[in-house]
């Protein structure tokens, strides 16, 4: 009876052993798996805040409800060539360091009003260093809040194609 209860402990503390590791060593990377992007945890917040002023929480959800930073992460990681996963990484790096530039702060210690007219700024400039970071992080938002599910269920309403039948329909 000994032995049995010795296979259990043991095997309690291998089990505890083999998922320490995925404990630790989490506390500076991103919350998702990006197999070709190399976002920290700091990065990954700016580009929330980022999100959510594009697509601000009004009676719907904005972006950070929505964790549509994350969909923005996984689809330039997975869908995007080696040059457009440079060009967003290193925008992402400027972006801060850009906005603290022109108007004195950080982006996220920036004022709505202030984060709406940078971003107004960028969009207009087509020329702007980070033009390309902001279009593409733009457009997988919107992309990202279109099919999301709150979407998808409440604004948008689905009907299985090809949609209903109506047997006494006049020819």
């Amino acid at each position: 009876m000994q032995r049995r209860t010795a296979l259990k402990q043991l095997f309690f503390i291998a089990g505890g052993i083999v998922l320490f590791p995925s404990c630790w060593g989490r506390a500076n990377k991103a919350s998702i798996a990006l197999r070709k992007l190399h976002i920290n945890a700091e990065q990954e917040n700016l580009l929330a805040e980022i999100v959510e002023s594009i697509i601000p929480e009004t009676d719907s959800p904005g972006g950070r409800t929505l964790h549509l930073h994350l969909f923005v992460l996984k689809m330039i990681d997975d869908c995007h060539s080696e040059e457009d996963q440079q060009v967003f990484v290193q925008g992402l790096k400027d972006w801060d360091q850009e906005m603290n530039d022109i108007v004195g702060k950080s982006f996220l210690l920036a004022s709505s009003d202030q984060r709406q007219s940078y971003l107004m700024d960028i969009e207009k400039d087509k020329a702007h260093p980070l033009s390309g970071f902001f279009m593409m992080t733009k457009r997988r938002a919107i992309q990202g809040y279109l099919n999301s599910a709150y979407v998808m269920k409440n604004k948008l309403i689905y009907e299985l194609v090809p949609g209903r039948y109506n047997g006494y329909a006049k020819v």
